[in-house]
């Protein structure tokens, strides 16, 4: 908050992209009010008063009061403060109607709601799946850490993901579109990018759209809210257990096979039209993978309800006429489908990278050391130039050069004989 307030909103973090019935467009003053809330709603907790948030704002020369001043200049100074006394009672009336985290209990019940509602938001398509498994691993990460706040490399996360690290960019970019997600910096020489989950202010699921536009996996893509259709209910701990397995990888069960064993993980007895909804896959990509399911023995079909064996989630099946030999383990699943190693190959190449990243660090901070002792500042007299007494010698001729001395702090001194 003290950065936003000082140099403004340097990330476009508060920024929308609003524009009203005309053409007129409304970013700049939108983008103001959503920074000005903002900070109003931090101040309110650290306990200022309204009158020292209004004068911090319009008398003040910080960047986040630009467009408080602006109103100023054209409207004069009553109209600049009661626009920053509206920003201040709305941001004070949504604290006081919130439950503020203070402890590490208050946040993972926080976590908990943001889990639910991201378990139970329709996440269509391929890059629909693939931010479900972005968020399904940051949430597992700040279960650890115990708040929004976390730290986590492209490397990392694409491991976790079960995916390549251009997949878990695209996605990144894509929640960060959404404000769901938040970077805060981009990392050092030896740490990962810090970042910050972001629950949106909405009550409920049905008002929450997922962030994929139309371009980034075909049809299905587009944002989805949830109407008229079944609602999205998947278990998100199951998936987050299963998704950087072999066997969920692209050319595998994918994630649409994740999205099905995870919803039926939470609600076993589902029919297809069921799955449509619960896990958000299209009729064809449904049967498609149920199929897959049924030969390794994942799964149990009674009719027209489908149900988990009893070791689905060890990738253990059970006998039945469609599965004569079930799997016996995840391995043997990406074997049988063709994707077996592809995470271990994934994980030696970012082993070797960051290797080659560290021998690169060390070779250029050598080079530089080297070259700073090697070369001596010209001001600065060196220890075989020098005799007792501050005495300079000339190194070619070894005679004493008149009037040339060497001060206690190593720099010469030239002393002309008076005339």
């Amino acid at each position: 908050m003290h950065k936003l307030l000082v140099h403004g909103d340097q990330d476009s973090a508060y920024s929308p992209n609003n524009r009203q019935r005309g053409g007129k467009n409304t970013a700049s003053s939108d983008h103001a009010w959503a920074m000005t809330r903002a900070l109003a709603a931090d101040a309110v907790r650290v306990g200022w008063d309204r009158s020292s948030f209004v004068q911090v704002l319009v008398d003040g020369p910080y960047k986040a009061g630009h467009h408080a001043r602006t109103i100023q200049h054209r409207r004069g100074y009553d109209r600049a403060a009661e626009w920053v006394r509206r920003a201040w009672d709305g941001a004070r009336e949504h604290v006081q109607s919130t439950d503020r985290i203070c402890s590490r209990q208050s946040f993972h019940a926080a976590l908990a709601a943001f889990r639910s509602r991201v378990e139970r938001t329709p996440w269509k398509g391929v890059a629909g799946k693939t931010d479900l498994r972005n968020l399904i691993a940051r949430m597992e990460i700040c279960t650890r850490s115990g708040g929004w706040d976390h730290t986590v490399s492209e490397r990392e996360l694409a491991e976790r993901m079960g995916c390549s690290r251009t997949t878990a960019r695209n996605s990144n970019q894509r929640l960060l579109d959404a404000r769901l997600l938040r970077q805060l910096d981009r990392g050092s020489a030896t740490e990962g990018a810090r970042w910050m989950l972001i629950s949106p202010v909405h009550g409920s699921s049905h008002l929450w759209a997922t962030p994929q536009g139309p371009k980034a996996g075909g049809v299905m893509s587009g944002p989805a809210v949830i109407r008229d259709e079944p609602e999205a209910d998947i278990n998100s701990r199951a998936a987050a257990r299963l998704m950087q397995l072999d066997a969920f990888a692209h050319f595998g069960l994918g994630g649409s096979g994740l999205a099905i064993i995870a919803a039926l993980a939470e609600r076993g007895g589902q029919t297809v039209s069921d799955l449509q909804g619960s896990a958000s896959v299209s009729r064809p990509t449904a049967y498609r993978h149920l199929g897959k399911l049924a030969e390794l023995g994942l799964l149990e079909r009674v009719g027209e309800v489908y149900v988990l064996s009893p070791k689905a989630l060890e990738g253990i099946g059970t006998p039945t006429p469609e599965s004569p030999k079930p799997a016996s383990g995840w391995g043997d699943v990406a074997d049988r489908i063709g994707t077996a190693g592809i995470g271990e190959r994934r994980r030696r190449q970012h082993e070797a990278q960051r290797a080659y990243w560290l021998r690169e660090q060390k070779r250029l901070a050598g080079n530089y050391r080297t070259s700073s002792a090697s070369e001596s500042h010209p001001a600065v007299a060196e220890a075989e130039h020098v005799r007792a007494g501050g005495a300079v010698v000339d190194p070619s001729s070894g005679e004493i050069i008149n009037d040339l001395y060497v001060a206690s702090d190593g720099g010469w001194i030239w002393h002309e004989a008076s005339a």
